[in-house]
């Protein structure tokens, strides 16, 4: 029997938050690649996108060149039929390009083991990376600049798939130069061999991860829970030193009647004694 080959895959949150390693699909990452099959499958994608819309112009399209420029004989000089041909400057082009299809063909089976085969030559060297969910409620290239930074990987070409059509991450990652973005069902061979990192969601590879609050988050939330648990210290202490200062001074204050109620007393004393 063969050996089967099995892969682990780094998982992260869409915040870049690191958590357990998920195996990737026995079907899929079984450890195939075929190089030449990866060649075919590349080179026929590349022909396909050519317009080929190039076009020259044969002696017979050229305007001009009805008439002999001169005379056959008697000039002394080489025999001309027409100022159209090939050897003529302006003249026509032999063996130009024409427009023409330049597609070719893949068998759909050839297709699918070049993707599996791409998809194991970017697992065997552990540049699969596993994203528990893009939820993006808006486009925001900034949330895929600190994912990509996160991972670091901000320097390398990566391709995210997500499940299924996802505006706001295509959107997000539409102006990143080294960031591609599409359906986890439309890659093609081409697009993982061109990518040095392949960001894939959960879900498009059949696995659920349940979304993890980001540890960032939390480390924010901690923080702003201390900045309010010491305002509220503060203002506790500030109250109580107001406190202790009232004390103090109606602690002055009476000793102060006090000294006013005997001066009175002395006086009173003095002028009964007169």
């Amino acid at each position: 029997m063969a050996e089967t080959t099995t892969f682990q895959a780094a998982a992260y949150t869409a915040q870049g938050a690191e958590r357990d390693k998920v195996t990737l699909p026995a079907p899929l990452f079984d450890g195939t690649v075929n190089m030449p099959v990866m060649h075919q499958a590349v080179k026929a994608y590349l022909a396909n996108q050519r317009q080929g819309n190039a076009s020259t112009k044969i002696r017979k399209y050229v305007t001009g060149g009805n008439q002999k420029p001169w005379k056959q004989k008697g000039t002394g000089r080489a025999r001309q039929g027409s100022i159209r041909a090939p050897q003529w400057v302006g003249g026509g082009t032999v063996f130009g390009p024409i427009p023409r299809s330049y597609a070719q063909y893949v068998p759909r089976q050839v297709r699918q083991l070049a993707r599996k085969s791409a998809f194991n030559a970017r697992a065997r060297e552990n540049a699969i990376y596993v994203i528990d969910t893009f939820a993006f409620e808006a486009p925001k290239t900034k949330q895929l600049v600190d994912l990509v930074g996160a991972l670091g990987v901000a320097d390398q070409k990566v391709l995210i798939l997500t499940d299924g059509v996802k505006e706001n991450v295509f959107l997000s990652g539409r102006n990143l130069p080294l960031v591609h973005v599409m359906p986890y069902s439309d890659v093609s061979t081409y697009h993982i061999l061109w990518s040095d990192v392949v960001l894939i969601e959960s879900a498009a590879l059949g696995a659920t991860l349940e979304p993890a609050e980001d540890a960032s988050r939390d480390e924010g939330r901690g923080a702003r829970g201390a900045k309010t648990v010491r305002k509220a210290a503060s203002r506790a202490g500030a109250k109580k030193a107001a406190a202790r200062g009232g004390a103090k001074k109606a602690a002055a204050k009476r000793p102060a009647k006090k000294s006013a109620a005997k001066k009175t007393a002395s006086k009173s004393t003095k002028k009964k004694g007169k």
